[in-house]
């Protein structure tokens, strides 16, 4: 198996994807701390699983938390192989004139200052073991814009200069810092963009997000967490400081 007895720690565990992703490691024999706000979100995604695994209630964007649960993980297994550093929320949908700054806080507090605080604190445990792989969830918006998503772009457009970054400071150390860049997803994320572009009219919205992608759909949760485990692996031992589209041909269509 490609993580046989190695550490795996997410966080956003108990969305979508992070709960794909959890399974998706455990199938291949990885060890998890799994990392959300909710405790009781955190217990149900633990029984789905089929082992156990280290439950670490917490927020990404608060860095005595982060500090902590990764302290946690090195306590409970003395080592972080893999770092999937997936927290993220969409923020409410508005045009920019009618944003709050309330709103663009928390939205860059979750996705940006979470995901450094994240880095912040595993990249010295791998560089520790001179060892270790990142996953940094970013989006296609990351790369292209959207009304009323201003919040929301602007934060994963951060993400991806912070994974260049992280990836150039790592790799003398031997660790490897990559990101995923999903369109969309079938998760309960989607489900809010589909009601905040047409509020009363979420199937047509879904099926005008659907007709836009040349596959015709969205993705799962399990093809993005698909990519994680490659990327995380010994497989893409030489990839590093690189962004994944994985949007059902949309880069294609663009530049």
């Amino acid at each position: 198996m490609l993580f046989q007895d190695k550490v795996v720690l997410i966080t956003g565990a108990a969305g979508g994807i992070g709960i794909a992703a959890a399974r998706k490691f455990e199938e291949e024999g990885a060890k998890l701390a799994l990392v959300d706000l909710s405790e009781e979100a955190l217990k149900k995604v633990a029984g789905s699983l089929k082992g156990e695994a280290l439950l670490l209630p917490a927020n990404v964007g608060e860095e005595a938390d982060v500090k902590a649960f990764v302290d946690q993980t090195v306590a409970k297994f003395g080592r972080i192989d893999v770092f999937v550093n997936n927290a993220g929320i969409n923020g409410e949908f508005k045009p920019i004139h009618e944003q709050s700054i309330e709103n663009y806080q928390r939205v860059l507090n979750v996705n940006v200052i979470g995901a450094f605080l994240g880095l912040k604190y595993v990249l010295p445990v791998m560089y520790g073991q001179k060892s270790g792989a990142v996953v940094n969830t970013a989006s296609n918006a990351g790369l292209l814009g959207a009304p009323g998503m201003s919040a929301y772009v602007a934060s994963k457009h951060a993400v991806i200069g912070l994974n260049k970054s992280a990836a150039l400071e790592a790799a003398p150390h031997g660790v490897r810092v990559n990101a995923v860049a999903p369109s969309g997803v079938d998760t309960a994320m989607m489900r809010s963009i589909e009601t905040n572009a047409a509020k009363g009219h979420e199937a047509e919205a879904r099926k005008a997000f659907e007709d836009a992608v040349p596959l015709k759909r969205y993705a799962t949760a399990d093809e993005i967490a698909d990519l994680m485990v490659f990327l995380a692996s010994d497989r893409a031992s030489f990839v590093t400081g690189s962004y994944y589209r994985i949007d059902g041909g949309g880069a294609a269509m663009s530049a």
